[in-house]
């Protein structure tokens, strides 16, 4: 398997910390945490993008994030939590995955502002009328 995403899900790349596992989904400490008990959900499967993954995988996802998130609550009492990912080239693992991270007070991690502004507020009801379209045609 040359994918390391699905390598860590399948239990195949060594010195991996499982945190949960089910048929669908591998859940791990990441390597380079953010703060401690940051988790990573892997589906077994390979997939890329969110938009590709199956309704079993999507919400064996969704659940582990919920039952992760109660857990990282518990034990860590962050003042909130995290979950994202990044699709497309901004997916540095070449495999869907999604993170969890504790989230505290002054912790440092921000959402930013872009760096170029593009105006995007001044079209809303374009934009939304855009989607509304696509949707329509699914």
């Amino acid at each position: 398997m040359e994918c390391l995403g699905c390598r860590i899900a399948n239990g195949i790349e060594p010195n991996v910390k499982v945190v949960y596992e089910n048929e669908f989904i591998t859940c791990v400490l990441d390597i380079a945490p953010f703060n401690e008990g940051h988790i990573l959900i892997l589906p077994k499967k390979h997939y890329l993008d969110l938009e590709e993954i199956d309704s079993e995988t999507s919400y064996a996802i969704m659940d582990g994030s919920k039952r992760l998130s109660a857990v990282l609550k518990t034990l860590f009492k962050p003042d909130g939590i995290r979950i994202c990912q990044d699709g497309g080239k901004f997916n540095d693992l070449t495999h869907y995955h999604m993170h969890i991270i504790p989230r505290y007070e002054g912790d440092g991690f921000v959402w930013s502002e872009p760096l170029h502004s593009h105006g995007a507020e001044k079209f809303l009801s374009h934009t939304q009328a855009k989607i509304l379209d696509v949707l329509k045609g699914l």
